[in-house]
């Protein structure tokens, strides 16, 4: 079977007329009608039919449309199991929320550049659902929390950052101690249902803190622009996302040191989208990264010297106090 044919009957089913899908692939409309005609002789059933001036796939037409963008893409993908020299395909890649705006699309404009016959296709979900789909098959990768049990010798983990809890307040209380605050202002608490939420429940109970809580949510997006409002304070992960960088809150760190959230890459071994997920990892290893301006703002913090990489704009403190507390947001 021809593949060109189906990337015809596509483009046709596609927009409704066989001249436009001769124009879009520099035919003339009569070989478009003799590749359709050769198609529907192969698989013994008619896929087309005119309606009007318009041609409308037939029922067998339909369900063959439900399935032929796998074929291509398939068929495109065919490549990169035998040569050696090219890497490219398609990489089913799942991703937490978190990931999706603060690390993934550097790293995907990285892989893009490097490989630009790779095609990714996202899905999001929480860490668990991503780490069953990936064991099912179902994609080849996920960024995604390391899951809270041991992970079998089939699979594989690649670690790409820890983000510490931080104290997350509005810039009006930058002066105040992280500590202090959770235990006096109103709590915009991280869901407990997932990582980070867990890890944050943990240090207020290590703590005994029990917090006056206003909301719940599983947004850290969501739970930054509400701390902007002053609808309270927030302990949650450290993470580097431009939505939230330019807001006007703090981050403070915390004064001894929180079990982090551990984020990186998990896919099963001998998948053989191996050499894509490779190609993903190659990248989220070179060249500045979220992970990179993370280490450099910790490494700035325990100094004492320097700026939060999160808010440039922001004045450094010439006496290193605010700089010292993380009150640069």
């Amino acid at each position: 079977m021809e593949t060109a044919f189906l990337q015809t009957f596509a483009l046709v089913a596609q927009t409704g007329s066989m001249a436009e899908a001769a124009r879009r692939q520099d035919l003339s409309a009569t070989a478009v009608a003799l590749q359709l005609r050769a198609l529907e002789r192969e698989l013994g059933v008619t896929l087309v039919a005119r309606s009007g001036r318009t041609v409308r796939p037939t029922p067998a037409g339909h369900r063959l449309l439900d399935c032929v963008g796998d074929i291509l893409r398939a068929v495109r993908s065919l490549h990169t199991v035998v040569r050696d020299d090219v890497v490219a395909g398609a990489l089913r890649l799942g991703a937490i929320n978190t990931a999706l705006h603060t690390l993934l699309p550097h790293l995907l404009h990285r892989v893009a550049t490097a490989h630009p016959d790779v095609t990714v296709f996202i899905q999001s979900g929480a860490s668990l659902q991503l780490f069953e789909a990936v064991r099912q098959g179902e994609i080849d990768a996920a960024v995604c929390l390391h899951p809270e049990f041991a992970l079998a010798k089939s699979m594989a983990w690649e670690p790409l950052r820890e983000e510490p809890l931080v104290v997350l307040a509005p810039r009006a209380l930058a002066q105040h101690a992280p500590l202090d605050l959770l235990r006096s202002q109103p709590l915009l608490r991280y869901d407990r249902s997932v990582g980070g939420g867990k890890l944050a429940d943990r240090y207020l109970r290590k703590h005994c803190i029990a917090p006056l809580e206003r909301f719940e949510l599983g947004s850290l997006l969501a739970i930054a622009l509400m701390v902007q409002e002053g609808l309270g304070v927030s302990l949650v992960p450290d993470i580097d996302s431009p939505l939230t960088n330019g807001l006007d809150i703090v981050r403070l760190p915390l004064p001894d040191a929180s079990e982090p959230r551990r984020l990186g890459v998990i896919w099963m071994r001998g998948s053989p989208r191996a050499r894509l997920v490779a190609a993903f990892l190659a990248q989220a290893r070179a060249g500045p990264t979220p992970m990179n301006r993370l280490a450099a703002r910790k490494k700035a913090r325990d100094t004492g010297v320097g700026r939060s990489a999160l808010r440039a704009t922001v004045e450094a403190r010439t006496d290193g106090q605010d700089a010292a507390r993380g009150t640069v947001g």
